[in-house]
C-alpha cells in the first residue's frame, strides 16, 4: 500500500503568516472613514494609535487587554502552524505589558481538502502554546473556508497604570529589539522548498517563543513604549511608534539582530511580496544610507510572524531591559537605535 501523500499547508494559502496582513497603506485607507464615537472613559487604548491590543479598565488595579490575531499557514507542519499562530496572538498581550488569562480559538478550514487529523494537529499546536503560557483555550468559533485559517482571541490583565502603549515613547529613549529579523524571508525560501533544516529550526524557535519579557517590562517605569514587530516589518512598526509619539528615530542597521540564513538569502534577492507592499506604504518616511543595497530595504520591511518586542526606554534602563530579555531566554536582544525630537521619520545608518 502506498503511503498517503503529505499535506503541504502552504500550498493552500496565497500568503503565509503575518505576510497575509492587509498592506499598511491600504489598511489606513480602509480605516480612514471609520467613525470613532462615544469612547467610554475606561477604554484606555482603542484604535487611535494602531496599538497592539485594546485595553479596558475594570477597576483601580485591573485592566482587561483584548486582541485577536489569525492567519493562513506559514509552514507545512500542522502542529507547528498551530504553535506559531497561537504564539503570535498572545504576543499582543505581552506587548501591552499584560499577563494572558485565557483564549478563544478562531478556526477556518477547507473541510473537503484537509483531513480531520491535520486540523486536529493544528489545534493541538495552539493548545500546547496556551498551556505553556498557563492559560486555557476556553472556546472559539469554526467555519468552512477556502484557505486554512487559525488564530486566537487572546485576553489578559494588566494594572491600568502599567499599560505599555506604542504612542508614549520619549525623545532620548533607546530602542531595544527582542528577536532577530528574517522570518518572512525564511518562509519564502520554505515555500520554494529550499530552506535548510537549520534554517527551519531557527524559524520555528523564533516564531514559537512567547514574548514573556513583556510582563517584566510592565513593572519598569523607565520603559515608555512597547510594540511587537509583526506583519509590517521592523520599519513599519517602528514608524507606528514614531507617529504616535511624534518623534524621529535613528537605527544602526549593523546592530539589528538577524537570522543568519535569512540574511544570506536576502543578499541573494529572496523576499516576500508583502515586503514590497509594506515599503510602498511607508518607504517615503525611511531614509537609507546612500547606495544602500536592495536587500537592506527588504529586511527592514520583511513581515515578521510572531516577531520580537520593540522597546523604547531611557538609556539608564537599557541594561535592565536587556537583562529582562536575557532572563527569559532572549539571547539575541539588542539595542538598535535611539529616538529624538522631530517629524516622524526613520533614518537608517
Amino acid at each position: 500500500m502506498n503511503a498517503p501523500e503529505r499535506i503541504r499547508l502552504t500550498n493552500f494559502s496565497h500568503g503565509g503568516g503575518c505576510g497575509c496582513k492587509i498592506a499598511p497603506a491600504v489598511l489606513s485607507e480602509i480605516l480612514a472613514s471609520t467613525p470613532i464615537r462615544g469612547l467610554p472613559k475606561d477604554l484606555l487604548v482603542g484604535t487611535e494609535t494602531s496599538d497592539d491590543a485594546a485595553v479596558y479598565r475594570l477597576n483601580d488595579t485591573q485592566a482587561l487587554v483584548a486582541t485577536t490575531d489569525f492567519f493562513t499557514p506559514i509552514v507545512d507542519d500542522p502542529f507547528d502552524f498551530g504553535r506559531i499562530a497561537a504564539t503570535n496572538a498572545l504576543s499582543d498581550i505581552y506587548a501591552m505589558g499584560g499577563r494572558p488569562i485565557m483564549a478563544l480559538a478562531i478556526v477556518g478550514m477547507p473541510l473537503e481538502k484537509l483531513p480531520v487529523s491535520v486540523i486536529q494537529k493544528i489545534l493541538e499546536g495552539g493548545e500546547s502554546v496556551c498551556a505553556a503560557a498557563g492559560i486555557p483555550i476556553a472556546g472559539g468559533h469554526s467555519i468552512d473556508t477556502l484557505e486554512p485559517i487559525y488564530g486566537l482571541v487572546a485576553l489578559g490583565l494588566v494594572h491600568p497604570d502599567k499599560v505599555k502603549k506604542n504612542s508614549t515613547a520619549r525623545a532620548g529613549d533607546v530602542l531595544v529589539l527582542g528577536k532577530p529579523l528574517g522570518v518572512g524571508i525564511l518562509s519564502a525560501v520554505l515555500k520554494k522548498g529550499k530552506l535548510s533544516d537549520a534554517g527551519y529550526r531557527a524559524m520555528i524557535a523564533s516564531t514559537t517563543q512567547l514574548n514573556t519579557p513583556g510582563e517584566a517590562l510592565a513593572d519598569m517605569a523607565e520603559v515608555h513604549a512597547v510594540t511587537d514587530v509583526t506583519g509590517f516589518g521592523l520599519a513599519g512598526h517602528l514608524l507606528e511608534i514614531l507617529r504616535g509619539s511624534k518623534l524621529a528615530a535613528q537605527v544602526a542597521f549593523d546592530a539589528v539582530p538577524m537570522i543568519e540564513e535569512a540574511l544570506q538569502w536576502a543578499k541573494q534577492g529572496v523576499a516576500t511580496g508583502a515586503s514590497d507592499r509594506n515599503w510602498a506604504g511607508y518607504g517615503t518616511q525611511v531614509q537609507l544610507p546612500a547606495g544602500a543595497p536592495e536587500w537592506m530595504r527588504k529586511l527592514l520591511s520583511d513581515p515578521q510572524t510572531s516577531g520580537g518586542l520593540l522597546v523604547a526606554c531611557t538609556p539608564q534602563a537599557e541594561q535592565a531591559v536587556l537583562k529582562a530579555f536575557s532572563e527569559h531566554g532572549f539571547g539575541d536582544a539588542r539595542t538598535i537605535g535611539q529616538l529624538s525630537a522631530g517629524a516622524p521619520r526613520l533614518t537608517v545608518t
